[in-house]
């Protein structure tokens, strides 16, 4: 037999596409030729499956290898293709059977010894395999906890290469390793530690209602990184739907501990203000990567000292504010990740920190405050629905223990959420801050004497187009945590307070 056929699985974001592998070994001078537009991982792959298949006990063909990866417009790659790949080469040479390898989908790096080693990816891989079909996978040991994470795919881990061909020929069976899950650590971390700040934590409580981005003005020391490392734990717990689709982006960036329970707790990514462009949204050279807002995917984005961020970082997470996911284009390739998030911004007032502080001195001049602040764009600070001036809290206080937990406020924020859900019944859509703006104006109206005020405040350019509707999201939020039916005018007086800063009048 010359030739041999096998399917693999590549990427692209979280969508994988069948690739047809096909091996041909003819007459002619020794040679190996990979076709099919490969990555330099792929164009690697050439001695480390070589020295895999000889150090296992087998033969290397004498003769010319042609390896084709179809379709050939599409680009391939990664370093799961090797086990499929080394075991095309030993059908077209038969060294083993065909038949034996119907159904089953193989995915694994190979070591030069012929070792199995995990591969990045695995769980978005096993999930498109499964859509396409495939009930059966063989996957190194070490992806096994991973690979289980999928309980419809029937996950076979194996060592190396010359256990999978045992296994293929039926001479050796083989046992799933013994997974003892290391449990994450909890949450230490507490509404009930952060002392007054009440306003800060009503506006927190609503973020999480409706899913509202939200920025943190305040001195050094008031407690704007602590409001935000709070907040996750007041937010739902993730369906495990929604935690299996951020595992797969988590595994995808090589963040994924294949040994850990799956988390159903939201992601809280904290990107460094001097990170870059595609560090936040996402890119790479070679292949394209999930950024901090797709890791953030269904939990926290929170970015510390926000007006220290380099010109046009923040406003890269515009369009992935807008819709909910982040499209990356390179020259041959491209891909698209989900990113739904909560926006957390935190900042100081001015240069030096201290103005509007209680008993402090700014020593910035009133430019330098505005042109510090002015660092935040207009058009992003316009997709931040909530904008908090954080102040440090009284001795008073301080020791005060009248303090609600994070599982008081969490039970609220579910009840919001529930009441939200039962609303929006056969939408496509399941929080405030993801209603279409033509719906907010017909079936999702405020009461009447409520929409008169933001109609006046529209006419007196006192908000944006944008700020409208917005207003009217974060008042929907209000109302659930209140359980009021639909919002009133203390509700969007209330909205318009956490937006602006300013009252109605």
């Amino acid at each position: 037999m010359t030739l041999a056929k096998l399917q693999g699985i590549t990427l692209s974001g979280l969508s994988g596409s069948l690739i047809d592998i096909e091996v041909d070994v003819s007459n002619g001078l020794p040679s190996y030729s990979l076709l099919g537009l490969p990555d330099a991982t792929l164009s690697e792959a050439r001695e480390r499956i070589r020295a895999a298949i000889l150090n296992s006990g087998f033969n290397w063909p004498n003769k010319k290898l042609t390896v084709s990866l179809s379709p050939a417009w599409l680009p391939k790659s990664g370093s799961a293709f090797d086990l499929p790949i080394a075991l095309a080469i030993l059908m077209a040479t038969a060294q083993i059977e065909e038949k034996r390898t119907i159904g089953t989908l193989f995915i694994g790096e190979l070591s030069l010894e012929g070792g199995l080693r995990p591969i990045r990816g695995l769980l978005p891989m096993l999930i498109s395999a499964m859509h396409h079909g495939f009930q059966s996978v063989i996957v190194p040991q070490d992806s096994y906890g991973e690979a289980k994470i999928l309980k419809e795919m029937n996950a076979i881990a194996l060592p190396d290469l010359k256990s999978v061909i045992a296994y293929l020929s039926g001479t050796q069976t083989f046992e799933n390793p013994t997974l003892i899950d290391l449990k994450r650590s909890e949450r230490t971390k507490d509404f009930s530690e952060v002392a007054g700040q009440e306003e800060a934590k009503f506006a927190l409580g609503v973020a999480a209602a409706g899913c509202h981005n939200i920025l943190l003005i305040g001195a050094p020391g008031t407690g704007k990184t602590m409001l935000a490392e709070r907040l996750p734990t007041i937010l739902p717990p993730l369906t495990e739907s929604e935690a299996i689709e951020v595992a797969g982006i988590h595994s995808i960036a090589g963040k994924l501990n294949p040994r850990e329970a799956i988390s159903y707790e939201p992601p809280f990514i904290s990107p460094h203000h001097s990170t870059t462009i595609p560090a936040l949204v996402g890119g790479g050279s070679n292949s394209i990567k999930p950024g901090a807002c797709s890791l953030a995917h269904n939990g926290v984005l929170f970015i510390d000292e926000a007006t220290e961020c380099s010109v046009g970082i923040l406003d890269a997470l515009r369009q992935p504010m807008e819709s909910g996911a982040i499209g990356i284009s390179r020259a041959n390739q491209s891909a698209n990740y989900p990113a739904k998030f909560i926006l957390v911004l935190a900042a100081n007032p001015c240069p030096c920190g201290k103005f509007s502080g209680r008993g402090r001195n700014c020593e910035c001049s009133s430019h330098q405050i505005r042109r510090y602040l002015g660092r935040l764009s207009g058009p992003l600070l316009d997709r931040i629905d909530i904008r908090i001036k954080v102040e440090a809290p009284t001795r008073t206080e301080l020791v005060s223990e009248s303090k609600e937990s994070s599982e008081i406020v969490r039970n609220r924020v579910l009840n919001a959420r529930k009441i939200a859900a039962e609303r929006f019944i056969g939408e496509n859509f399941k929080t405030n801050s993801q209603i279409p703006p033509h719906l907010l104006r017909t079936r999702y109206r405020a009461k009447r004497e409520a929409m008169s005020l933001l109609n006046e405040l529209f006419d007196r350019e006192v908000i944006s187009a944008r700020g409208y509707h917005r207003i009217l999201r974060t008042a929907w939020s209000i109302s659930d945590l209140s359980g009021e039916s639909s919002p009133d005018r203390s509700a969007i007086e209330r909205a318009l307070n956490l937006r602006t800063g300013i009252d109605s009048e």
